[in-house]
């Protein structure tokens, strides 16, 4: 085989790190052994995700990362300067299951506010290992990037769903073929699950923990609303509790590390 069709040639999906399976998506912590340079100094012990598996012309296989706290990685994948090359040897697999718990939606169209309410309440509570919560508001865009580094994920958001107001329902949405619609400050749930899993991020479970609203005002009007309703307000610490029983289920039941 010539070079050219040597270099055209895929590369791996995946290698065997300490016996777990590293892919494209998992979560690794780098461990530079021989610190060659200043860069391996200042990466050692960093949180990063793995882009792609590469082999060089010798056979030796390298593991391409970008860092989890980078802002380019908002581009969508490791450009030049936001990727680094390790060896299988020199990352270390998460083994706890990565979920995020994300709410969502506007503080100032009432009930609307529902879901960033709960990811307040949840900001100071004890989560299990692995588990993170962010308050995403409207940014969609943001949401369905940061959804390829996690294993399973909660959506917390206000849904009229024909229930009592203050009504909490659990919704596992099953996406349909439909083509994702780009709106960088909009937040339809399932239009960001069909964005993320366009991106190639969908993690392997979504649940949405939906609250039945009292009122929303209209998002073209002038009206601001910045507090909920009594009924939703009242919801908020039923959903916390909500919240962390539905994380205990997926942090015993989902794969670990690179199985995804």
């Amino acid at each position: 085989m010539g070079v050219w069709e040597e270099l055209a040639r895929p590369g791996r999906e995946s290698v065997a790190v300490g016996g777990v399976e590293v892919r494209r998506g998992s979560r690794v912590r780098l461990r530079p052994r021989a610190r060659r340079d200043a860069w391996d100094t200042l990466l050692a012990g960093k949180d990063a995700v793995v882009e792609r598996i590469e082999e060089d012309l010798d056979g030796a296989l390298h593991v391409v990362v970008s860092l989890t706290d980078d802002p380019g990685r908002e581009l969508g994948g490791a450009h030049p300067g936001h990727a680094f090359f390790f060896l299988p040897e020199e990352v270390e697999p998460f083994t706890a299951t990565r979920v995020l718990v994300a709410g969502i939606g506007n503080v100032f169209l009432g009930d609307d506010g529902f879901g960033c309410a709960v990811a307040a309440a949840l900001a100071d509570a004890p989560l299990p290992d692995g588990v993170e919560v962010a308050d995403f508001g409207v940014r969609g865009m943001d949401l369905a990037y940061a959804l390829r580094d996690y294993d399973a994920a909660v959506l917390v958001d206000a849904a009229p769903l024909g229930e009592a107001p203050g009504t909490l329902s659990v919704v596992e949405p099953q996406l349909d073929d439909g083509e994702a619609e780009i709106e960088t400050h909009g937040m339809d749930p399932v239009r960001v699950l069909r964005l993320a899993r366009e991106l190639d991020g969908l993690p392997a479970r979504t649940l949405v923990v939906a609250c039945e609203p009292c009122a929303i005002p209209d998002p073209d009007s002038d009206e601001i609303v910045a507090e909920l309703s009594d009924p939703v307000e009242a919801a908020v610490g039923q959903a916390v509790q909500l919240v962390h029983a539905l994380v205990d289920q997926l942090v015993d039941n989902e794969p670990k590390g690179g199985e995804r």
